[in-house]
């Protein structure tokens, strides 16, 4: 007899769980979903209420098998698939599925993969949350009755294979209307003038005429006018300034700077991120939260000041503008602070630092900046020139700052 059988999607997360929980835990995986909708018809009641009728995967009905002989020989059963929208569907299907006993099975989920979340959910377990199950099965729903419906359409009036959903259609009706905004746009037409300056000691800025012009004329006539001109600095004012730093990462947050610094497609990004939030080493990576636990806002601070000194920590807390975000979870980050690296191929290690840094950074003090603005004249005409930059000071010093 089993005394508890643990049950995750993922075998890596199965892996690394058992290796927390113990000898007394038996830790296996469903691997993803194990009943979804038929393939060869819609799936749909449609006259009763739009109820789903659910088939178990063919090539899951083996998984399924050996899941439901565990259970019936365990004495207590723990669904710990993920704490979304979808992890909560499969612990639901698996409790229909495997018929678990309600007095021996019990939910549970956490944030991250750490020995402390994994007993912290150990000792306080739920049950499955059927608002979560329901929200997910009406994503389902629509998007089986917008395919079956709209994809034949676009079979015989479009063209064989293309398809259509819940998202990608309303997708491309945004982006055909976008279309249509910008052929309808008027465009205005204007020049913007840089120009290099080098003095007699060979140093050189670059700067930009203040002014736009609105045509190429105009731009060939203030060329000619200037070309042979001396030109002059007429002001140098220098400015302090700060600069906050950026919150931790969302979901999206997290796509966009991998593609920017990373090169990485989306898919690949939530890939990777799997792939470390498995191992133990990131939070969960499907949130829309910039919120910190407390201990994790401690753990970041300690980091900084062994690292840094106390002067460049500063403890922030965040708050979406997005009203239907889940603030109860967290952004995304590392587990362990005082882990710099981590990754076990080069692509983890890369998102890893991302991660790392910019949780880090969120809880820094404020970047002190010095902000210089150059206007330059012109002894043939009354149009100026200006530069402008920042740098960072830095212990005393200046450097350029990166963005």
């Amino acid at each position: 007899m089993l005394k508890n059988l643990v049950i995750v999607e993922s075998p890596a997360k199965a892996k690394t769980i058992e290796g927390f929980l113990g000898k007394d835990y038996t830790v296996k995986s469903s691997i993803g979903h194990i009943r979804d909708l038929p393939d060869k018809n819609m799936g749909i009641d449609i006259e009763g209420g739009f109820k789903p009728e659910y088939v178990i995967s063919p090539e899951k009905k083996k998984t399924v098998s050996e899941l439901k002989k565990l259970a019936g020989q365990s004495e207590q059963v723990w669904l710990a698939t993920d704490e979304d929208r979808e992890g909560e569907a499969i612990a639901w299907h698996l409790n229909e599925a495997l018929g678990l006993d309600p007095t021996r099975t019990k939910r549970i989920v956490f944030h991250e993969i750490t020995k402390s979340a994994i007993q912290h959910a150990v000792d306080n377990p739920r049950t499955i949350d059927l608002n979560l199950v329901n929200a997910q099965q009406a994503r389902r729903v629509l998007d089986r009755l917008v395919g079956f419906e709209l994809s034949p359409v676009l079979w015989r009036k479009v063209k064989p294979g293309l398809s259509a959903g819940r998202v990608q259609s309303v997708a491309v009706r945004l982006i055909v209307e976008r279309e249509v905004e910008i052929e309808k746009f008027d465009p205005e037409v204007y020049f913007r003038v840089s120009a290099i300056f080098e003095n007699e000691d060979g140093k050189s800025i670059s700067a930009q005429l203040k002014d736009r012009l609105t045509s190429a004329d105009e731009v060939e006539a203030f060329l000619a006018e200037v070309r042979h001109s001396a030109h002059s600095v007429r002001s140098v004012e220098k400015k302090p300034g700060t600069r906050n730093p950026a919150p931790p990462f969302t979901t999206s947050t997290l796509q966009q700077e991998a593609s920017r610094k990373l090169g990485f497609s989306v898919a690949r990004t939530m890939s990777v991120a799997q792939r470390l939030y498995e191992a133990g080493m990131i939070t969960y990576m499907r949130t829309d939260s910039v919120n910190l636990s407390d201990q994790a806002l401690a753990a970041a601070r300690a980091e900084i000041e062994s690292k840094y000194g106390n002067e460049y920590a500063q403890t922030r807390k965040f708050s979406t503008k997005n009203k239907s975000a889940q603030e109860a979870h967290e952004a995304i980050r590392p587990t362990y602070f005082n882990r710099e690296f981590a990754g076990e191929d080069e692509a983890q290690k890369k998102l890893y630092s991302l991660i790392w840094k910019r949780t880090i950074a969120s809880q820094m003090a404020q970047a002190l900046l010095e902000r210089t603005e150059i206007v330059v004249d012109c002894s043939s005409s009354q149009r100026l020139f200006e530069a402008q930059g920042e740098v960072i000071r830095f212990d005393g010093f200046l450097k350029v700052y990166m963005e």
